[in-house]
């Protein structure tokens, strides 16, 4: 059984885009067009050239707005700013990851790469604001990012989280190798599994999985 697995937590810490809604409500095709816009405005590089340096970015930086606060010295506030000025009102609110979020016993958190403003606005869309206790952008690592061991003992450390007793939900599974390693239970949230023993569990749909959770 799932239940048995999760017996011990106390923290639940959840990722927030193409975790908390489903990919193909599609936030990244947005932001993607408006990553791409910046940079090009930002390097005079052609799109494509542009999409190439976001995505080398995310690569070896961990994210695109990493790579450029190192190499092009930008502000990451006007960047965030920038890259989530998107449309969320296509969203749905999904009362059954609500509950299965709020019978969840101990605290829940999002942990984002994003903005702090970016995940209220998508939690406040999909009727999740209640269901959650804290919220973290990017900005409360100091812009270091996920998957860096720096990122996660920053935010880890301003809320109190004890790794050995939390769970971490991502739809990225490089940013489950840190968790992994701390401690925490890991749980892939994706149409298609990861392979990796950083990953203890896989699910396509996060509301019927948290649902085996508190059984």
């Amino acid at each position: 059984m799932v239940a048995q697995h999760f017996l011990h937590v106390d923290t639940w810490v959840f990722d927030l885009d193409n975790t908390l809604y489903p990919p193909s409500d599609d936030l990244f095709g947005q932001m993607d067009v408006r990553f791409k816009a910046y940079v090009m405005r930002l390097t005079g590089l052609d799109a494509g050239k542009a999409l190439e340096l976001c995505h080398a970015y995310w690569v070896s930086h961990g994210s695109t707005l990493a790579g450029l606060m190192e190499h092009h010295d930008i502000d990451p506030h006007h960047f965030l700013a920038d890259v989530h000025d998107i449309d969320v009102s296509h969203l749905r609110s999904d009362p059954d990851l609500q509950a299965a979020i709020t019978e969840l016993p101990g605290r829940k958190i999002v942990y984002t790469n994003g903005s702090y403003n970016h995940a209220k606005r998508v939690l406040a869309a999909r009727g999740l604001t209640r269901a959650f206790d804290a919220v973290y952008g990017v900005e409360h690592a100091d812009f270091k990012p996920k998957p860096t061991e720096d990122a996660f003992s920053r935010v880890f450390a301003k809320d109190g989280v004890r790794p050995k007793t939390g769970a971490m939900f991502e739809d990225e599974a490089r940013n489950l190798t840190v968790p992994h390693a701390l401690g925490m239970r890991t749980v892939h949230v994706h149409d298609t599994p990861a392979i990796g023993d950083h990953i203890h569990h896989h699910t396509d749909n996060l509301a019927d999985f948290l649902s085996q959770v508190v059984r």
